[in-house]
């Protein structure tokens, strides 16, 4: 098994990938192992998990089953990834959910679960992932356009995102001082599972082509793919953006420059 050093300088770099058993994540993850990268997956499907990390260049990669909003599973995460790999260099909390329900008449519980899963995900994630940094670091989360913009039924999923935008600010600015960088993407329309619900994918309605592909809403009048955040996980991690920090990148084919 040959160690990532995609640097020539003899360093292992490691990146932590939460949702990664499908579309943004898994392409995260095939991303980063293509460049040399050990990469963990985290996700509650563990048969998924390890046939990707099969079909992944290099190593030593790591696996990592569970709800990742749960104590239990970053307390297991922490120890494999000390364990085996000793620390971290990036981590990408791309796990998200989505729930619909009203705002006003659906149970209060119910229509709290996208914002609890994903907020205490991103928490537990992020101080996870710092406490495993012993020097410079990148922690970059995957938000939606959604964080500035609703749509109906959908209002927890919205303000989980809006609040995870805003908590990689203040991460930011408390990690600093330990050269630890904190961004956010924000992704529009990408062709992943999330797009399809009840059998339908949303991708290829009429509805979609009519407002997005034949329509003036979408510029690029195509929905993204997942290699294409990836891309931009990728530049986030790597030496061409030592100066960022705090800030959320839409990568919406122009879809929110529109009205």
């Amino acid at each position: 098994m040959t160690t990532p050093d995609p640097a020539g300088d003899g360093r292992l770099r490691r990146v932590i990938i939460t949702g990664a058993s499908s579309g943004i994540g898994k392409a995260t993850a095939e991303r980063f192992a293509q460049e040399g990268w050990a990469v963990c997956l985290v996700a509650r499907r563990e048969a998924l998990l390890r046939e990707i990390v099969a079909g992944l260049p290099g190593g030593p990669h790591l696996v990592c089953p569970g709800a990742y909003e749960k104590p239990e599973t970053a307390e297991r995460l922490e120890a494999l990834v000390r364990t085996t790999w000793g620390g971290l260099e990036v981590l990408v909390n791309n796990a998200g959910v989505s729930m619909s329900a009203p705002v006003v008449g659906s149970v209060l519980a119910e229509w709290r679960k996208p914002f609890d899963i994903m907020v205490d995900g991103a928490v537990a994630m992020s101080r996870l992932a710092a406490a495993l940094m012993n020097g410079p670091g990148r922690i970059i989360h995957v938000t939606s356009i959604h964080g500035e913009r609703v749509e109906v039924e959908a209002g927890a999923y919205a303000m989980a995102k809006a609040a995870i935008n805003h908590y990689c600010r203040s991460l930011a600015l408390e990690l600093a001082p330990r050269n630890i960088l904190v961004n956010a993407i924000a992704p529009g329309f990408i062709d992943t599972p999330m797009s399809v619900a009840d059998g339908v994918n949303e991708l290829e309605t009429e509805w979609f082509r009519q407002n997005y592909v034949d329509g003036h809403h979408l510029p690029l009048r195509r929905a993204g793919q997942p290699s294409e955040i990836a891309g931009v996980a990728y530049f986030l991690a790597g030496p061409d953006a030592t100066y960022l920090t705090g800030q959320v990148l839409t990568v919406d084919g122009g879809l929110t420059i529109t009205f």
